[in-house]
């Protein structure tokens, strides 16, 4: 079997690492705090102390961190990866990034003799944990064919979408599509809960009429319940939002609803809570005065 390089050991990360041991693929892993990858080699992981000795001797090499900023230290920092594959090898960027990055980086890629995808996913930490992401993917169609057996130990499908930057684009078109409808449901809720209204009876009409979308559905349940422990972290998704908007402008386009969503997003991050899940959101509302 191939062996397989993962760097990033986050909420995502780690359940992605997982379901590769469970299918008995050969693994190294990276991550910035050592922590995590020493509780994976526990679990049959090798592990390595930078990106460049992960890759090294992997035949794919995935990545999977925060941000544009993590990205570019994993792959091309002084230790990065770039510096330690091989010809040939496949690497995937499965992290949610903009796509001006994502083209940047199958550029090195293919200065470096190696085959390029970027595959985010959707899906959040239950997902991960149980190999039910969905990949989008972008790239060489070949390329895509001969990691599908990778992409579907972790994942319940891989959708190929044409070349670099496909996949990557169209995960932040779905993220900002999920922040505005947590952002609409956060102030829908507050003004249910400052008006009076009975709120069990008011949610349940939205959650069973024409809003009740799934995303919403886990909004009402976490927003009422105030848990806010971390399936997809808030500022993730203002990272997503500010993203989304940035690729919109580059194509002449304004996304006024995803502006107004993201900084709520950003007002809530300012309020302590960028670390909790996103649907922690609607705090700041709730406690603005009326």
């Amino acid at each position: 079997m191939q062996r397989i390089a993962l760097l990033g050991l986050g909420t995502m990360g780690t359940g992605m690492a997982r379901s590769l041991l469970r299918a008995d693929w050969p693994l190294t892993v990276w991550n910035r705090s050592r922590e995590r990858a020493e509780a994976l080699a526990v679990e049959g992981a090798s592990t390595a102390d930078t990106p460049q000795a992960a890759s090294q001797s992997a035949d794919v090499v995935i990545s999977m961190v925060a941000d544009d900023e993590a990205s570019r230290h994993v792959w091309s920092g002084e230790t990065g990866a770039l510096s330690g594959v091989r010809t040939g090898t496949t690497l995937i960027e499965a992290s949610t990034l903009s796509p001006a990055w994502v083209r940047e980086l199958a550029a090195m890629a293919a200065e470096r003799g190696c085959h390029f995808l970027d595959a985010p996913v959707t899906g959040s930490k239950p997902q991960a944990a149980a190999g039910e992401l969905l990949f989008l993917v972008g790239g060489e169609q070949e390329t895509f064919e001969r990691a599908l057996p990778v992409l579907r130990a972790m994942s319940r499908d891989a959708i190929y979408l044409g070349p670099n930057g496909s996949g990557a684009l169209l995960k932040l078109i779905n993220n900002f599509l999920c922040g505005v409808q947590a952002a609409a449901f956060a102030e829908a809720l507050s003004l249910i809960e400052k008006s009076g209204l009975d709120r069990e009876q008011a949610v349940a009409m939205l959650l069973n009429g024409a809003p009740g979308s799934p995303l919403v559905k886990v909004m009402a349940s976490r927003m009422t319940a105030h848990d806010y422990s971390v399936n997809f972290v808030l500022e993730l998704m203002q990272k997503d939002l500010t993203y989304a908007v940035a690729e919109a402008e580059r194509h002449g386009m304004t996304l006024n609803t995803a502006s107004t969503a993201k900084r709520l997003f950003e007002q809530a991050s300012q309020a302590g809570y960028g670390k909790q899940d996103f649907s922690a959101v609607i705090e700041p509302m709730r406690s603005a005065e009326d």
